[in-house]
């Protein structure tokens, strides 16, 4: 059974936990997310996870990669969602900060990191992400 209820999402008959932790980096991993455009990113990553449906539980915008912690719905696939993302977030901040089509022809890469969050729990990975700007 359900080992602590609070921690799923339930919707349509379905009852979930679909957690990811998921990292996707600018091309050739340029330190490119700083002056103005980390704090735009994470607004357009929050806007588009409100208009997809998904939740953002942390996010940290490191100069040269993104963390996410995000719940999604079952129907969606992750890889999918985080394609869209880059995508969505590439054509806006290019519009934007004129100054990234200088250096990169495309802003991310085509790779990401996606993993489940069943290895670990949800304040280790929270902290984690929570803690990469200490390092």
């Amino acid at each position: 059974m359900l080992s602590n209820i609070n921690d799923y999402k339930f919707a349509n008959h379905t009852v979930y936990k679909c957690t990811y932790h998921i990292v996707f980096c600018p091309k050739y991993r340029r330190k490119i997310l700083t002056n103005g455009i980390d704090a735009r990113l994470k607004k357009l990553i929050y806007k588009f996870a409100d208009n997809k449906k998904f939740n953002i539980v942390e996010l940290e915008i490191m100069p040269d990669h993104v963390h996410m912690l995000a719940d999604i719905f079952p129907d969606y696939a992750p890889l999918e969602m985080v394609r869209q993302l880059k995508y969505y977030t590439s054509k806006q901040l290019k519009l934007e900060f004129p100054e990234i089509n200088k250096r990169l022809p495309n802003l991310w890469t085509r790779s990401c990191f996606i993993s489940t969050t069943g290895g670990a729990t949800l304040d280790v990975i929270k902290k984690y992400i929570e803690n990469q700007k200490n390092k």
